[in-house]
């Protein structure tokens, strides 16, 4: 509401005027030029409000720092500090996260320069940076160089060599801790790391050293650890990669406690060595004892149920387990299902799998529909999925194509022929 009036002029006696609303409505009505006019704005009056501000947020920790070590490595030696260990950590413990091997090989020069010497602690940081950063041979360097290492030296090194492909060096150095340093297991099982052992057996399934991963199994029996579920589930891969399930069986039947990782090891140990009647009891006995099921373990039997010959009656039977379980729109468990019913003839049912998750579908899934039109002889319907992973932006397999340009000579219709074949090719 806005008022505009000329000033009026100030009451003789102010403090004793009387104040009469029934006087001053009367007089602003028979006044014809009243001294106060009023009128309502039918807007709103433009007048500054104030405003609670926010404190600013903290950015997320992933952000990318304003400066990095050696920007602050820069500003140390122009200022002419000597930089503290700690200081020195810290840069180490950054270049180990950003994972930058430039930042990494520079900081490490510039603590060689300083002329300190760095204790077992930091020199098992700059290990650790090294081998985040992909850098084993100058990790390895500073391994050697160092005149004493603890076990948290020794699994940096064997990790990092496990993680880099490079299985043939995880042995020897472990093989090398063992008969210079550790001689009883039991010092590695009471360290928090135990894992070690782990990468070793993975190393072993790469070399095929099944003798090493052995006697890791003996030493584990010895210890009394040979029950632990994370080592067990390692030892049933070891095994089942090298072709023994009977070593697989016997860790298996040792565990008391099985979860899923182990119950599904052993499944893809049977079906790896083509023993899929074994398969489908293992998972049977599996739902018996009330174990966890996931889409890997699903859809590891599923492609058991693939190779017997029984018109899919058993995949129908786990697809239903599935459908209670909530896995059948999972990628590997959708695949799957549609390469199992195209295998048997079922296009209808592979068709309607392929449609459950139209938005999630991978390649395997495509390509899995594609191979049941093709192998059922619904060439026709080939060419359409082709077309539609064309504009998904998929390439089909090479096989797939000469099985589809194959069908499509076959046909009565040469001019349809001639052009999906040349399609085909080109694609």
């Amino acid at each position: 509401m806005e008022i505009t009036s000329p000033c009026p002029k100030s009451a003789v006696h102010p403090i004793n005027y009387p104040f009469n609303s029934r006087n001053i409505s009367n007089t602003i009505a028979t006044s014809k030029k009243p001294a106060f006019r009023i009128h309502l704005s039918s807007q709103k009056p433009n007048r500054k409000t104030l405003q609670l501000t926010r404190p600013l947020e903290k950015k997320n920790k992933t952000t990318t720092p304003t400066c990095t070590s050696s920007d602050i490595l820069r500003l140390i030696d122009a200022l002419g500090f000597p930089v503290p260990m700690d200081v020195y950590a810290s840069l180490v413990k950054e270049c180990t996260v950003s994972r930058d091997p430039d930042l990494a090989i520079e900081l490490h020069t510039h603590i060689e320069r300083s002329g300190i010497r760095p204790r077992l602690s930091l020199l098992n940081r700059i290990l650790l940076m090294y081998v985040s950063c992909g850098c084993m041979e100058h990790a390895r360097q500073v391994f050697d160089e160092m005149s004493i290492k603890d076990l948290h030296s020794w699994a940096a090194m064997i990790a990092g060599y496990a993680h880099n492909s490079g299985y043939e060096e995880a042995v020897e150095l472990f093989v090398e801790m063992q008969y210079h340093y550790y001689h009883d297991i039991d010092d590695m099982l009471k360290f928090p790391m135990s894992w070690i052992l782990v990468c070793i057996l993975q190393a072993c399934v790469h070399t095929e050293n099944i003798a090493l991963g052995s006697q890791i199994h003996g030493w584990l029996i010895k210890a009394g650890s040979s029950r632990d579920v994370f080592l067990s589930s390692s030892l049933i891969n070891f095994y089942g990669k090298n072709g023994c399930l009977e070593g697989a069986d016997f860790v298996f039947n040792q565990v008391s406690r099985r979860n899923t990782v182990i119950w599904t090891a052993r499944i893809v140990n049977n079906c790896r060595e083509e023993r899929f009647g074994d398969v489908i009891d293992i998972y049977k006995e599996m739902g018996r004892e009330g174990a966890r099921k996931n889409s890997f373990t699903v859809s590891s039997v599923l492609k058991a149920c693939r190779k017997i010959e029984d018109g899919g009656h058993c995949g129908r039977q786990v697809h239903a387990d599935a459908i209670k379980l909530g896995l059948v729109s999972k990628n590997y468990v959708q695949s799957v299902l549609v390469g199992m019913y195209g295998r048997f003839g079922l296009v209808t049912d592979a068709r309607r799998m392929f449609e459950i998750n139209a938005d999630g579908r991978n390649a395997a899934c495509w390509s899995s529909m594609l191979a049941g039109y093709i192998r059922n002889g619904f060439s026709i319907e080939a060419i359409k999925i082709l077309y539609e992973m064309n504009v998904a932006g998929l390439k089909p397999q090479e096989s797939l194509l000469n099985e589809i340009a194959e069908e499509l000579r076959c046909l009565s219709e040469p001019t349809a022929v001639r052009n999906s074949v040349s399609w085909a090719t080109k694609v």
